[in-house]
């Protein structure tokens, strides 16, 4: 733990600058992201590295594919995006970067802002992404809603403390920019034990702001978390973990701090706020549809890729897969997922509490199947809706454990309006949720298919591509579904990510192919890149990011081209 005299001074530092953070040029703070993006592309292989050797993939080189894009790769896709905000700020039209505005039958508004350019639409082939706005939100109030601080004629510096956690490397450098860049504020960031094994290169990449005075980066435990949220020079509070952390920061913890949960009663220093992303119980739910063997084998390396990317420590991971009751095809591809979760590659736990939290699910459920030998991946399966099941319906598995259950309903769209029913009433949180569902059942059902995707009260919902994805598009806005209080946070408040800036997001809907293209035609499947089934990931991920830190069009052909082969 760094001493609580060294934290002073650094806070002291930050308090001393956070004015003139506030008042730097717009040029300024473009130069400083795009030193940022040199810095990163310089150090992004060493930060590969450590992290492939802290999460112990060493063996298993496709698997570092996942390093890459939820690692470097995300960083400066939303440092690409941040700048290319400020210099519309800068000209005083960053509503153009949507890229259309439309409304739902009942009036709210839509922006699709992914692809953002033509490489998108290249490297992310039929993936579209939407901002669903909160109500109230029309087309003549939109511009108003963007780049608020930018808009501000005396705005006030402020110190943020940002809190992550250690599984997705990601998190960190991504919340950071988004206080500096989006809020205005300079940041204390407190890597999480578990993946400070980062703080050099994330020191060598922030090297400016660190020196001027605008980021400071600590490790530490619990008690120099604790030590830096009581801190007086600490305004505002990020924090991505647990709901525990969350009510221990905000209420204090044992029985007292339970009480004051219940009422409400903050221990937070008046003037002080806190936002947050906590995870959930993630849901995935299957429409019955003309599915065919293909479908099915390519939908359960989907499914699959939901649960085990990162070896399930992911907050948006699935945790419970929901089947249609009466479809005929629900068996094989429970079947297949089943093969799959055997036949990858095991993976070493390396996230602390995995053990506990095996050993209280199997408590809970007698009947789990174990897969595999070294490391075991668990599954239930056939549970029934209900307080029967209420642990894992309320409880974050945080590792690799699937449930699954059935819902009943006589036609697709039945089915579908009982698993939403399902999911916003039984399931614990609003981070995110994924539907997998044929293009003929979207035609069939109509319009009625959106008026079920506004129904789902989650912040980034998925159709076809699991919901994990829309955490690397920096357009869209990453945190719970609004609504949620201090004394009952379950998936947090607020959101980062957001290079748009946005205020008053409701949602971010992505829909991706439920086939890739090739196949389509009957030819060879290529893999989308996350899959955890791509050989190719990390050669393929690897060259992305490159081509994000440098531009250069001249590498396109050898994505491509590795891309067609995963």
């Amino acid at each position: 733990m760094e001493s609580g005299e060294k934290l002073d001074q650094d806070i002291k530092c930050l308090q001393a600058a956070k004015d003139k953070w506030v008042t730097i040029p717009i040029d300024r703070k473009i130069s400083l992201l795009k030193e940022l993006k040199r810095n990163l592309g310089r150090h992004a292989a060493e930060w590969v590295e450590l992290s492939v050797k802290n999460k112990k993939i060493e063996n298993y080189p496709a698997l570092a594919g996942e390093e890459w894009s939820t690692g470097p790769w995300a960083v400066l896709k939303a440092i690409n995006a941040y700048i290319k905000t400020l210099e519309h700020v800068q000209k005083g039209n960053p509503e153009k970067l949507i890229k259309k505005i439309s409304q739902r039958r009942n009036g709210q508004l839509k922006l699709t802002v992914f692809p953002a350019d033509v490489y998108d639409s290249l490297l992310f082939n039929g993936i579209k992404a939407e901002i669903w706005m909160q109500e109230g939100i029309s087309k003549h109030n939109i511009s108003s809603l963007i780049a608020s601080f930018y808009r501000q004629k005396k705005p006030k510096g402020k110190v943020s403390l940002v809190l992550s956690a250690g599984n997705v490397n990601s998190i960190s450098p991504l919340d950071v920019l988004y206080k500096l860049f989006v809020e205005g504020e300079v940041v204390m960031m407190k890597l999480n034990p578990v993946n400070s094994y980062l703080i050099s290169p994330f020191i060598k990449i922030a090297k400016t702001l660190i020196e001027e005075d605008f980021l400071r980066i600590v490790e530490g435990g619990a008690e120099t978390g604790e030590y830096l949220t009581r801190h007086p020079g600490i305004e505002t509070i990020h924090i991505t973990g647990s709901v525990t952390t969350f009510n221990a920061i905000v209420f204090g913890t044992g029985p007292e701090g339970e009480k004051r949960r219940k009422e409400n009663r903050p221990l937070l220093d008046p003037g002080k706020t806190i936002t947050g992303e906590l995870g959930n119980v993630g849901p995935l739910i299957v429409v019955p549809g003309p599915w065919n063997k293909a479908d099915i084998r390519y939908q359960a390396e989907n499914i699959v890729t939901a649960k085990l990317h990162n070896s399930g420590y992911n907050c948006v991971a699935a945790q419970v897969l929901v089947l249609p009751e009466k479809w005929d095809k629900s068996k094989a591809l429970l079947d297949e997922t089943r093969k799959l979760l055997k036949t990858l590659p095991p993976r070493e736990s390396y996230y602390p509490g995995t053990d506990q939290r095996e050993q209280e699910f199997m408590k809970a459920y007698p009947h789990v199947e174990k897969i595999g030998d070294q490391v075991p991946r668990i599954m239930v399966s056939g549970l029934k809706p209900g307080k029967d099941n209420e642990y894992v319906f309320t409880h974050e598995l945080f590792g690799p454990m699937l449930a699954q259950t059935y819902i009943g309903g006589d036609t697709p769209i039945d089915y579908l309006r009982n698993a939403i029913t399902f999911c916003n009433n039984d399931l614990y949180g609003t981070l995110g949720a994924t539907i997998l569902i044929h293009p003929k059942t979207i035609k069939e059902i109509g319009a009625d298919f959106e008026d079920c995707i506004a129904d789902l009260k989650y912040g980034a919902i998925g159709i076809n591509v699991w919901n994990a994805v829309t955490f690397m598009l920096p357009q869209c806005p990453w945190g719970a579904y609004p609504g949620h209080t201090y004394d009952d946070i379950q998936s947090g408040i607020g959101v980062v990510h957001n290079s748009l800036m946005l205020e008053k997001t409701e949602k971010s809907v992505l829909y991706g192919p439920f086939r890739t293209l090739p196949r389509a035609f009957n030819l060879a499947p290529p893999r989308p890149p996350w899959f955890v089934t791509n050989k190719r990931a990390d050669v393929t991920l690897k060259k992305i990011t490159r081509f994000e830190a440098d531009g250069k069009i001249s590498r396109l052909p050898g994505i491509l081209i590795s891309a067609l082969q995963g």
